[in-house]
This record gives structure tokens, C-alpha cells and sequence, in this order.
């Protein structure tokens, strides 16, 4: 269930197990003091990726990850053109308002995350449907194939 941030926390539905389990991961990946903070990191980052995947891949993305996670995945609708790695980062930036290091930070927390729940073989598929600069930030390299 995607909560409204004006609900007070003591009126919000709980996450489900799964889901707090991603948070957790995310926390511990970004360092960051709470939940909270980590929950709007996957917020942000899922619903800038939901803008960006398209096809087979973005079903299979959301069928891997806890529902809450997915629903933010698929709540959003894909843009015409999908962004470089750096482009997409400078995007989540600018509707964030944070710096471009703490987005940079919190896209690589979340994808640990989404790489843990989605596997190698999903994040390939993803990252072959992307433009480059996306595999950085997975924790990736970019492997440019020789012509």
C-alpha cells in the first residue's frame, strides 16, 4: 500500500514483512538513520525507474519486489524515451530537490536492494533495455561491446 504522507505514522497502515526487509537493506546499504529516510530514497528511485522500463522487464520487476515496492514501480507511466544513467539521476534530482551526490547515493542504495529481490538475469534483461550509464549505477560495469 503506497500511505499518504499527511496520515500521521500511528495511522498508516504496516508494511509487510517483505517490504520492511527491503527498507532494512536499504538503510543498511545507504547508511541511513531510519526507515523513513530509506523508504523515501525507494520512493523516489522506483517511481523515476517505473518511468524508464517498459515490456516484459518492467512486469517482471514488479512481480519480484514487495508489493509496496512494486506498486510505486507501476504506478507510473513510462516515458516516451528512456534516460541515460546520469540523465535519469539528474531527473530524480531535480523533482527531489536534493543534490545530485545524495540522489547519486540513494539510486545505488535502492538498486542493491531491487538487485537482491530481482536477480542477475532480470537486472541484465533491464539493463539491455536501458540506455548506457545504467549499469553504474546497479554496481555494475559498463561493458561496451568491441565493434
Amino acid at each position: 500500500m503506497i500511505t499518504d504522507v499527511r496520515v500521521p505514522l500511528e495511522h498508516q497502515q504496516p508494511y509487510s514483512t517483505a517490504y520492511e526487509q527491503m527498507l532494512e537493506k536499504v538503510r543498511y546499504e545507504g547508511a541511513y538513520p531510519n526507515r523513513e529516510r530509506a523508504d523515501e530514497a525507494v520512493r523516489l528511485v522506483l517511481a523515476g525507474l517505473g518511468r524508464q522500463l517498459t515490456g516484459d522487464e518492467r512486469v517482471d520487476l514488479a512481480a519480484c519486489l514487495p508489493l509496496e515496492a512494486a506498486r510505486v514501480l507501476a504506478a507510473q507511466i513510462p516515458g516516451p524515451q528512456p534516460l541515460g544513467g546520469w540523465d535519469f539521476v539528474k531527473d530524480l534530482a531535480t523533482r527531489s530537490g536534493a543534490s545530485l551526490a545524495t540522489t547519486r547515493w540513494d539510486t545505488g542504495s535502492v538498486f542493491a536492494a531491487v538487485t537482491a529481490h530481482a536477480g542477475p538475469g532480470l537486472i541484465t534483461r533491464i539493463l539491455h533495455q536501458l540506455p548506457a550509464g545504467w549499469a553504474l549505477l546497479f554496481g555494475q560495469a559498463e561493458l561496451n561491446p568491441t565493434a
